[in-house]
């Protein structure tokens, strides 16, 4: 996998972490137990079956948990931070052909960065939602940012390009929609 490549990827499974800690994990966890992806150094126990079992588990769970209009406003103090780390380990174990020195800055800057900048406006939605609809409207967010988060991570794995350009305008709304409200 050439740099360039590993790098989009690792930005598409980012930014669907701020979606869904654990769905891009499993669906990376997949791609690298089916031999799809090849992750770098250190990420060989992600396509373990151990991986498979305990992140399928996770993502049920938290895809789950979001349903619940006072469970998703909680679960969002532990997946502002989840979805950072998520983020990080993502790219890294995604950009294969950087010297670790490199990797870890870029994972952790450009790939937690926008797995938390995409949480961010994750939270920011249900609460609108929660707040214009008494709660009412927050299972139809939730559906809609566990199917975001399994698209961008199944475009990221299959087309990393296609799946760039759909982060680029993910974050651009994201900032539009941000100077809006300020």
């Amino acid at each position: 996998m050439d740099t360039a490549i590993g790098v989009t990827l690792g930005l598409g499974l980012a930014a669907a972490a701020g979606l869904r800690v654990f769905v891009p994990l499993l669906l990376a966890a997949i791609a690298v137990h089916t031999g799809h992806l090849e992750p770098a150094s250190g990420f060989d126990w992600l396509g373990s079956t151990t991986a498979l079992v305990i992140l399928g588990t996770a993502a049920a769970a938290e895809s789950l948990a979001y349903f619940v209009p006072w469970l998703d406003h909680a679960l969002d103090t532990l997946a502002t931070p989840a979805a950072a780390i998520a983020g990080a380990a993502l790219m890294a174990a995604a950009a294969v052909d950087l010297p670790p020195y490199a990797r870890w800055p870029l994972a952790i800057i450009a790939g937690g960065g926008l797995a938390g900048l995409v949480q961010a406006a994750s939270v920011g939605t249900r609460t609108l939602s929660g707040v214009m609809t008494a709660g009412f409207g927050n299972p139809f967010v939730a559906a809609a940012e566990t199917g975001g988060a399994v698209d961008l991570a199944a475009i990221a794995l299959l087309l990393p390009v296609l799946g760039l350009l759909l982060v680029v305008g993910l974050v651009m709304a994201i900032l539009r929609l941000g100077r809006r409200l300020a």
